[in-house]
């Protein structure tokens, strides 16, 4: 269900929830298939800490997962089979990202995807995370409405956002998804005159139908804290 977002209180309280939306960790994973419910396992993570709207910080690693890869991961990826057998494991990696990105809330293109592994590595190290998530690919489609579509090559090439490294493979996306996620907070700020963009507003945003998402960003103008 959607929640409702009104002028006054109730906006100035969802703004003001969470912490605010340019403090976040953006997560990538490159995984050895789609699902890890299917066993499929995670073969490199990438991660950039963005504080006051600048990237500050970032780790990236490949993982051995125990298993071999396709040819389609291979081609897809860049990352063979040879590279991940030079790679600590899965489980040796998995405690790093875990501490970094504690305390923080988490951005994923696709985050669903993201997420779902991010859960099943965490279960398999006993780890928990308290942040919550954000999808940049839904936010974009309520964005940028009129995107041809909304893969990361093509939102990242459509804004003339920095491009560095290799699209599928973890960091560089993990940045390019930063870069998108920032360029989105500066155009809702001068679009919509909202000053102050908490996490949790762009939470509701995705969730808001997207023929509906300018209307609900017009009701946030100005009521923001002063």
């Amino acid at each position: 269900m959607t929640r409702s977002l009104r002028k006054g209180s109730n906006g100035s309280s969802l703004m003001c929830r969470s912490g605010p939306a340019d403090t976040v960790i953006v997560l990538d994973f490159e995984t050895s298939g789609l699902s890890p419910d299917m066993g499929d396992r995670v073969i490199e993570v990438g991660a950039v800490r963005v504080e006051a709207g600048s990237i500050t910080a970032r780790f990236q690693s490949l993982m051995n997962p125990g298993i071999r890869v396709s040819g389609f991961i291979e081609d897809y990826t860049g990352i063979t089979n040879r590279m991940l057998r030079a790679a600590p494991p899965c489980k040796t990696v998995m405690a790093q990202p875990a501490d970094f990105i504690e305390g923080h809330d988490l951005v994923a293109h696709n985050a669903a995807f993201d997420q779902r592994f991010l859960d099943s590595e965490c279960r398999r190290i006993r780890r928990r995370y308290a942040g919550a998530f954000a999808c940049s690919m839904l936010a974009a489609r309520r964005v940028y409405p009129h995107a041809p579509n909304h893969k990361l090559g093509t939102l990242v090439a459509l804004n003339q956002l920095p491009a560095s490294g290799t699209f599928h493979r973890a960091l560089a996306d993990a940045e390019m998804t930063a870069h998108l996620w920032l360029g989105m907070l500066k155009d809702i700020r001068e679009h919509y005159c909202i000053r102050h963009i908490s996490f949790s507003l762009m939470q509701a945003l995705t969730r808001v139908p997207k023929a509906a998402a300018g209307h609900f960003l017009e009701q946030c103008i100005r009521v923001g804290p002063e």
